[in-house]
């Protein structure tokens, strides 16, 4: 196999990245844009000792699993992956790799893993789109996601796994800022660190409230007219309840500056989420896909049989989102994050509900896990895609709770921790649940209960 070469292959799988997974005398080859059953030519792009990748040239037979992408520009665009699959197939196809990671990295040879659960939409799902901006060849703003492997942006006017409650402030806002003629950011820009203003628009919309927001990220707040701009904007949006604008000076992939100006009406929306009311700033974590997050409270819920009687510790809480309807169930709950923007924010959406059973700390998991006084009947472990610290495993063995729930967004580190968790013999894996959190593209949410 040599780099430039055409092949002719068929598509076995597809891994954790999106790709088809086909194989040439032994040796496996990543192509993305493909699918299960698929017989393509493929030009290899890349040779590896272990592994290849290649470009779809041609389909000469294609899968059965194959449909016509409802976005135009589903080929370009890095925000999809799968939208060319059937939904059916991807369900299934996230269902394999989380069985797979158990027993390949976990070593689990009886797996529990359910159907993957999943909403009635597999598109307008998303409440919150960032887009970076920028200036096309002929001069005019773009504003969509980057190209796959990019820094190119693909210009978009909508987009179908939005919410498509936001998609006409995309088209109209973008044109506005074309005609306040506005700076645009520019990273490649070095020269009198003349790289323009306007990084970043942001929408964000509540699911059940209808409530949006609408946030610039700039490198300034220098924007010549944005005070008037934005009450136009608040005046043709009936459903707008704020414009804000992000301050982010730094040179960095990071979307969000620590500074964030309300420039018209009020700095957050209101969502109701498992019968609370939440308050939701600009860079505020919260679920991007509500009703997916909805099915995965009523899960937990579901496989913990509360009582009434337990402590709950919830690990790595952000702003409450299953905390607060959890804290309703519960004697106790206690919520860690080590952010100590969200902490203040699921105090204040404590507050708001009349939750008065639930504590929040700002400290780092492993640091409070440990000197904890608190005799936690179950522990809710909801940690960012690197998975949990070894010294979190090391004290949960210590403290040995009754159950644990484990909500993860990466099979692998998923599996990593469930090995080190269960191999101790004090814990038994009950039940694994992925959830399809992010239709048209490869990622899958899982939740994992351990019982003792």
């Amino acid at each position: 196999m040599k780099q430039g070469s055409l092949l002719e292959i068929t598509i076995t799988d597809l891994n954790t990245n999106g790709e088809g997974v086909g194989k040439i005398n032994g040796k496996v080859i990543f192509v993305p844009d493909t699918a299960i059953g698929d017989r393509a030519l493929v030009r290899v792009t890349r040779v590896k000792s272990k592994y290849a990748e290649g470009k779809l040239q041609q389909l000469l037979n294609p899968s059965r699993d194959r449909i016509r992408p409802r976005c135009i520009v589903a080929d370009k665009c890095g925000g999809c992956q799968w939208q060319h699959i059937n939904w059916e197939s991807q369900l299934i196809t996230k269902h394999q790799q989380v069985s797979q990671s158990l027993q390949r990295i976990g070593g689990f040879s009886e797996v529990p893993v359910q159907p993957t659960l999943h909403t009635a939409e597999s598109l307008h799902y998303r409440n919150k789109a960032t887009y970076p901006l920028g200036i096309s060849a002929t001069g005019n703003l773009q504003a969509g996601y980057y190209r796959k492997n990019s820094h190119k942006i693909v210009n978009l006017n909508q987009c179908p796994v939005q919410d498509s409650r936001l998609n006409p402030l995309l088209k109209e806002i973008k044109q506005d800022i074309q005609q306040q003629g506005w700076s645009i950011y520019d990273e490649t820009q070095t020269i009198n660190n003349n790289q323009g203003k306007l990084r970043h628009l942001s929408l964000r919309i509540g699911h059940h409230t209808e409530e949006m927001l609408v946030t610039l990220v700039a490198t300034n707040n220098d924007i010549p007219g944005i005070t008037e701009q934005a009450k136009i904007w608040f005046d043709r949006y009936p459903n707008l309840v704020g414009v804000c604008l992000n301050i982010n000076p730094h040179k960095t992939n990071i979307i969000f500056g620590h500074q964030t100006h309300t420039i018209v009406g009020q700095s957050y929306l209101k969502e109701i989420f498992g019968g609370l009311e939440f308050t939701i700033l600009s860079d505020t974590f919260f679920q991007i896909n509500t009703a997916a997050a909805e099915l995965l409270l009523n899960k937990i819920i579901q496989i913990l049989d509360l009582q009434g009687h337990e402590i709950l510790i919830d690990a790595y809480c952000g702003i409450g989102t299953f905390t607060l309807p959890l804290a309703k169930k519960v004697k106790q709950a206690i919520g860690i994050e080590a952010h100590p923007a969200s902490i203040m924010q699921a105090k204040q959406n404590a507050e708001i509900n009349k939750i008065n059973n639930v504590d929040f700390y700002a400290h780092k998991v492993e640091k409070y896990l440990q000197e904890i006084n608190v005799d936690a009947d179950i522990i809710l472990l909801d940690p960012p895609r690197k998975g949990c610290d070894r010294r979190v495993i090391e004290i949960l063995l210590n403290l040995q709770p009754s159950k644990i729930v484990y909500v993860s967004c990466k099979p692998a580190t998923l599996a990593r921790d469930l090995k080190l968790l269960c191999s101790s013999g004090i814990y038994k894996l009950q039940l694994i649940q992925p959830i399809d959190f992010f239709p048209q593209t490869s990622h899958v949410e899982s939740l994992a209960l351990l019982q003792k």
